[in-house]
């Protein structure tokens, strides 16, 4: 197993375990509202196919040891609140490993993303993963900039990902 996966980890309040296919119908209320992918162009205007898209991505990361989301799952409840993982990503020809948060919109401003994206530091440094991450946030995204802030990163840099435009934080380990 990629050891680049969280599975059985937690943190205070979340579970971390691999996505399922299972995992879908929770996950779609992300994709239909507007404001979760607001920021990021190129995905796909149907909610069901941005959703179908994204856990394409994610089985296939699974699938070739690239790292991956992770299912966040709420202790008390067991409900999905979000994914956060340890992405390997090429970024201006440079592979990095990212820590990448989505969290759905009912669960917003509860601190979720940086409890997982905190998590997942803390793991890929006592694991030694790597010496330095980096989360990859659009320019325009200031919420997802909080939670890198919050996480200790810095901005390293501006460039392209994906065709659009980012700010590149990063954290080395310290």
């Amino acid at each position: 197993m990629d050891k680049r996966i969280l599975e059985n980890q937690s943190s205070e309040r979340l579970l971390f375990r691999k996505v399922q296919l299972s995992d879908f119908d929770a996950w779609l209320p992300f994709y239909n509202n507007p404001k979760s992918t607001e920021f990021w162009d190129g995905l796909p205007s149907n909610p069901i196919q941005a959703c179908q898209q994204q856990f394409d991505r994610i089985f296939e990361r699974y699938e070739h040891e690239l790292g991956g989301m992770n299912a966040l799952v709420l202790k008390s409840t067991g409900q999905l609140v979000g994914i956060c993982g340890l992405l390997v990503q090429t970024v201006d020809g440079i592979e990095e490993l990212e820590i990448g948060y989505s969290v759905l919109p009912e669960f917003w401003l509860q601190g979720f993303a940086i409890e997982a994206a905190e998590k997942c530091k803390q793991y890929a440094f006592q694991n030694q993963l790597t010496n330095t991450l980096i989360s990859i946030i659009h320019v325009d995204n200031i919420p997802s900039q909080k939670v890198a802030q919050k996480n200790g990163m810095v901005l390293d840099k501006t460039t392209t990902y994906k065709d659009n435009p980012v700010h590149i934080y990063r954290v080395n380990q310290g």
